[in-house]
């Protein structure tokens, strides 16, 4: 017993200073910047710091530029999760069919997610681009007096902005549902065809309700992902056209780093962290739900 407990000493003695540098990191940062969202915080003014109680907060619901970044933010996240879902899970059963070269298809489909999205957003903002871009070239191969500035109008600058998002994260989310995919049995399905079950059945009645948790639980990573978003936007239309695809992780580095306004800075930042938490709360009791 006492060999044990001194093992155990002996473990913590080593985690420990993982565990505090960790926690530091991540508590730290946390911690200051709820505590600078009720000040305003100015590096170009003297004094540069000034208590603000609710100020910050007020003004994030009178800035129509943050209502345009909130916006957009949760249309982007919507918009772009729901084809997560559909075309991720479209793009997983359709890798799960038994064919030749199958594993090459599987290998070379998250090539797109392996590039880093600033160079995607780069490569994009040139795609979409109406002289030479190659978007609007595959189209005047079809409608051969098509002229659009993708980018240029806020609609249109919306739709390429989560078209690229979709185009790179995707493949990852069909290689995810792929692996529970793999993991129902064949003889399940093959006892329900015995049965009479056509193939809508077979996908309703098996494959939805095997998958559903881990998909569920894929959407707690990938809506965090798509709401703390900010290269794609900052390579690829720098939140324009105005501020039309401005996100709100894009707008805390405007804030803090280019208008250096911390104080305002933390509070969206501090609006974003809750915005987050709740939808991860709610997922995760669906998630409940379903174990129950």
């Amino acid at each position: 017993m006492e060999k044990k407990r001194t093992h155990l000493w002996i473990a913590w003695i080593l985690v420990t200073p993982v565990i505090l540098l960790r926690g530091f990191t991540t508590i730290y940062p946390v911690v200051t910047t709820f505590i600078n969202s009720f000040f305003d915080i100015r590096l170009l003014k003297s004094p540069y710091s000034t208590f603000a109680w609710l100020d910050n907060y007020i003004k994030i619901f009178r800035d129509p530029k943050l209502i345009t970044s909130l916006q957009f933010t949760a249309i982007f996240t919507v918009v772009s999760m729901l084809f997560h879902i559909i075309i991720g899970i479209a793009l997983a059963l359709l890798l799960n069919v038994k064919f030749k070269g199958r594993r090459f298809l599987r290998s070379i489909v998250l090539i797109p997610w392996a590039m880093p999205m600033v160079v995607v957003g780069l490569a994009a903002r040139w795609a979409f681009n109406n002289n030479y871009g190659l978007i609007n070239d595959l189209i005047r191969r079809v409608i051969s007096s098509f002229q659009y500035d993708w980018l240029v109008y806020p609609f249109s600058a919306r739709i390429s902005v989560i078209i690229v998002d979709l185009w790179k994260d995707v493949p990852y989310f069909a290689i995810l549902v792929l692996a529970a995919l793999q993991f129902i049995s064949e003889d399940i399905y093959e006892a329900a065809r015995i049965d009479g079950a056509n193939t809508i059945q077979l996908f309703t009645r098996i494959t939805v309700p095997n998958i559903l948790k881990t998909v569920l639980t894929l959407c707690i990573f990938f809506t965090i992902w798509r709401m703390t978003s900010f290269d794609v936007v900052y390579s690829m239309t720098s939140g324009g056209p105005g501020d039309s695809t401005s996100l709100l992780a894009y707008r805390i580095m405007t804030e803090a780093f280019t208008n250096l306004n911390v104080g305002y800075a933390s509070s969206i930042a501090v609006i974003l962290f809750l915005m987050m938490s709740g939808l991860s709360c709610i997922n995760l009791f669906c998630i409940k739900k379903i174990d129950i």
